[in-house]
């Protein structure tokens, strides 16, 4: 046996916010969305190079708060990105955690991402 990739699902309460914070301000592309129906709840998959990420309004998908730490390269160049893009909500640093330097940012439903970068360490 071998295990795989692991692909966090976040939960997201609106669809427009959720759009303007991972594809606009990270940078994420939009891979697929679903719905049963038009009025049941979005479920999408996003990505950015190898990092794939699925957002869901599906009550008990997933818990709002939840915290993801996400390996990265080039960590300085990745928060001077979103730096330039002025986000009204998050202007996140760089700063030394445990593992290395990390950017820690906050999507509209409370859940944190944490990009590290643990060659820094």
């Amino acid at each position: 046996m071998a295990l795989g990739q692991v692909t966090p699902i976040l939960r997201i309460f609106d669809e427009v916010k959720a759009r303007e914070f991972y594809l606009e301000f990270l940078g994420f592309t939009l891979n697929f969305e679903h719905r049963f129906n038009d009025n049941a709840p979005l479920y999408m998959g996003i990505q950015r190079d190898d990092c794939a990420l699925h957002l869901s309004e599906h009550h008990g998908d997933a818990t709002p708060g939840s915290h993801v730490r996400i390996d990265t390269t080039r960590l300085a160049a990745f928060q001077q990105e979103l730096a330039t893009k002025n986000y009204k909500y998050n202007r996140p640093g760089i700063e030394k955690g445990p593992a290395g330097d990390e950017v820690t940012v906050i999507d509209p439903f409370s859940n944190r991402l944490t990009f590290t970068d643990t060659r820094s360490s």
